[in-house]
């Protein structure tokens, strides 16, 4: 893989007609070290956010030893990238055949399921050949819990409700040489509290079951830096996640484990776009709503933009995007703020790419090739250098003489 100092670099190399994908992997090596240090318990990181090998391999340099992967095919992936990785299958809806696959052929031992169904399918799929129950699975009850201080929510598809959740624990209790309790808050989550919130779930379930907990599994949710979403210190999550933890009734041995995905991935990479066309606050450029813009078009996500043409001076404006494809609905809302001058031919560097972005990209209309290269600058931003300011501090003082 070729290596460069920074975007500008890039153009003025390749002056590329496709979008380029830019690897920062000293960015998501200090993502991992930041989680693999910091937060109180075990980080597994969720594979569908980037599946990128060479994103594994730098994962599991940083210490990141554990993956959550929601397809047989991401088994496969991380298995073959991984092969000492511990891998958790925690999609709740799995195939037999997969479960089966995953169990026999790749040494999983910890699903997630929401539904007696989905435990009786594991039970069946993992049993001997003569029928004997395995002794060894780990399976996490996965709990409905509220979104609500997420900007995606994820509260709608999976996990049982609090009513029904004791009975499905204690049936899982009688199969699981692990027992766990998982739950996500939502992508994205803007305060610690929401954590809190779905832990008091967590202690209520296991209090309604009056079962023995080995794993609490707060799932993904932890936020990266957009326009517009400035989220608290991630220290704040961790101190507040292991209080609640803490206070759980739960043996001494259980272990509190979290599933970061756009927090591990985010900073990871960005991208090369080139401006094909101008139309007043209007840019055509040539990725978009089927490539790696998918989240900026269909969920009206706001990444942060450079222009990489090297003119100064002009003013700051507000665009739209189209992307390259024929369908309307490859449009790109922001707003994303460049200069004022922005004409035809020039190159944009979009940031923040590296969670949902290259993971969604299709062979739409025929469009979708990328480059892809490394570069050795920052990130257009960080929750992990260590120089943002807290941004629930002000700097304005006020004397009280």
């Amino acid at each position: 893989m070729h290596h460069y100092p920074d975007a500008s670099a890039v153009v003025r190399a390749l002056s590329p007609d496709e979008p380029v994908i830019l690897n920062r992997p000293h960015a998501a090596a200090r993502a991992a070290r930041f989680f693999t240090e910091k937060f109180p318990g075990k980080s597994l990181y969720a594979v569908k956010a980037n599946p990128s090998p060479d994103l594994l391999q730098v994962l599991w340099a940083s210490g990141v030893t554990h993956y959550d992967v929601a397809s047989i095919a991401e088994v496969r992936l991380v298995r073959e990238a991984l092969p000492q990785a511990v891998l958790c299958f925690m999609h709740p809806v799995k195939p037999a055949n997969a479960i089966a696959e995953a169990y026999k052929v790749h040494g999983v031992r910890t699903f997630s399921l929401d539904s007696h169904e989905e435990l009786a399918k594991i039970v069946k799929a993992t049993a001997g050949d003569d029928g004997t129950p395995a002794a060894d699975l780990r399976l996490c009850v996965r709990l409905r819990v509220s979104s609500e201080y997420s900007e995606l929510s994820l509260a709608s598809k999976f996990g049982i409700d609090l009513a029904d959740a004791g009975e499905l624990l204690q049936a899982t209790r009688q199969v699981a040489d692990w027992l766990g309790v998982c739950f996500h808050v939502g992508s994205q989550a803007m305060t610690p509290f929401a954590y809190v919130q779905a832990i008091e779930r967590v202690r209520a379930a296991i209090v309604d079951a009056a079962v023995t907990v080995d794993i609490v599994d707060v799932g993904g949710g932890f936020p990266s830096i957009y326009p517009g979403m400035e989220p608290p210190p991630l220290e704040d999550y961790f101190d507040v996640i292991g209080r609640a933890f803490e206070s759980l009734p739960v043996s001494y041995s259980s272990e509190l484990w979290c599933e970061p995905g756009r927090a591990l991935c985010a900073e990871y990479n960005s991208m090369i776009v080139r401006v094909e066309k101008r139309r007043g606050d209007e840019l055509y450029i040539n990725d978009g709503a089927y490539g790696a813009l998918y989240d900026a078009a269909h969920v009206g996500w706001r990444f942060p933009v450079k222009s990489l043409a090297e003119r100064s001076g002009a003013e700051e404006s507000t665009y739209a995007f189209y992307g390259p494809t024929c369908d309307d609905a490859d449009y790109m809302e922001g707003p994303f703020a460049l200069p004022s001058d922005v004409q035809p031919g020039d190159y944009i560097e979009v940031g923040m790419l590296g969670a949902y972005g290259a993971a969604m990209k299709t062979r739409f209309n025929g469009f979708g090739s990328t480059g892809v290269v490394e570069v050795s600058d920052e990130p257009m931003s960080s929750l992990y250098r260590g120089d943002r300011q807290d941004p629930r501090k002000s700097d304005n003082v006020v004397s009280l003489r």
